[in-house]
């Protein structure tokens, strides 16, 4: 986590090109309880404080710290609805699909916010794609979250597979024999 916050110091990575999004896909999956939770959010939350204060000179906390934040939440979400048991492709795909949730919260909250943007649908997509005229295109912006969490949930998830004990085959079938709990007798639920 040390080395994830050290890298979202500006200039480190590209805009928009970070882990962030794969640790918190990849931490809801392989972290249990409350540390899937709280870990990954809280690293980007003191991240984000210490960014605001020190770097941007910004207001510690803004309305777009706390749409990032929901942003990071909702991934956080979609990862709790995978196993660590999945497939490479398929938390791979889990990674990406919240990298292009994260994106449309934050870019949709930008087209509310930002008066620069019409608020009709032709807006709407603006901010999607082209943004504000004089600033980089926000697809550019995209095709780096896309890029960046593919890349570092593929390198996350494949470093976990690879370290993890290989299951036995007799492992895998008492897996799959283990009782299940018996329904109780409709006559005790009265």
């Amino acid at each position: 986590m040390l080395v994830f916050a050290l890298s979202r110091i500006p200039g480190v990575l590209p805009q928009n090109f970070s882990a962030a999004y794969a640790i918190a896909f990849c931490g809801a999956v392989y972290f249990s309880g409350a540390m899937a939770w709280w870990l990954p959010l809280g690293t980007l939350l003191a991240t984000d404080i210490a960014l605001n204060a020190f770097y941007y000179h910004e207001t510690v906390f803004s309305w777009y710290m706390l749409v990032k934040t929901l942003g990071f939440v909702a991934i956080v979400a979609i990862g709790k609805l995978f196993s660590k048991r999945d497939g490479w492709f398929k938390l791979l795909g889990g990674g990406l699909l919240g990298a292009i949730l994260f994106y449309l919260i934050t870019n949709t909250a930008s087209w509310i916010y930002n008066p620069g943007y019409a608020k009709t649908l032709l807006g709407w997509w603006q901010a999607l794609t082209t943004g504000i005229p004089g600033l980089p295109p926000t697809w550019e912006f995209f095709r780096n979250t896309l890029m960046s969490s593919g890349l570092f949930t593929a390198l996350f998830v494949s470093s976990v597979k690879l370290t993890a004990p290989a299951e036995s085959p007799a492992d895998k079938e008492a897996g799959a024999r283990e009782p299940q709990p018996e329904a109780e007798p409709e006559e005790s639920k009265a």
